[in-house]
C-alpha cells in the first residue's frame, strides 16, 4: 500500500490532476513581469513593469500581455515570467 494515496493508486492520481482544469491567469487579468522579456517587436521590458492579459495560449503554455511601457508594447511570455497582480473583470 506504499503506492497508493488514501486507496487511489499514484498513477490514477497523476492522471486525475493533469486532466483538471487549471486555475491560471485569464483575458484582462494583470500582472507584473517577474523577468525581463523583449517585446514583439525586440524592445526590452524590465522586471516590475505592469500589463494586461490579452491572450492565453494552449491553456496557459504562454500569454500575450499588453504593456503601457514602452507605448502599447505586446510580448509573448510564458508564465513564470509573470505574477497576477488583479483578476480581470467578472
Amino acid at each position: 500500500m506504499a503506492d497508493t494515496i488514501t486507496g487511489m493508486s499514484l498513477e490514477f492520481a497523476y492522471r486525475f490532476r493533469q486532466k483538471a482544469p487549471r486555475q491560471g491567469l485569464r483575458d484582462l487579468d494583470r500582472v507584473v513581469l517577474t523577468a525581463a522579456v523583449a517585446s514583439d517587436d525586440g524592445d526590452m521590458i524590465p522586471v516590475g513593469t505592469t500589463g494586461t492579459v490579452v491572450s492565453v495560449h494552449e491553456g496557459g503554455s504562454s500569454y500575450v500581455v499588453e504593456f503601457s511601457e514602452p507605448v502599447g508594447a505586446l510580448a509573448t511570455v510564458e508564465p513564470r515570467e509573470i505574477k497576477r497582480i488583479g483578476l480581470a473583470p467578472r
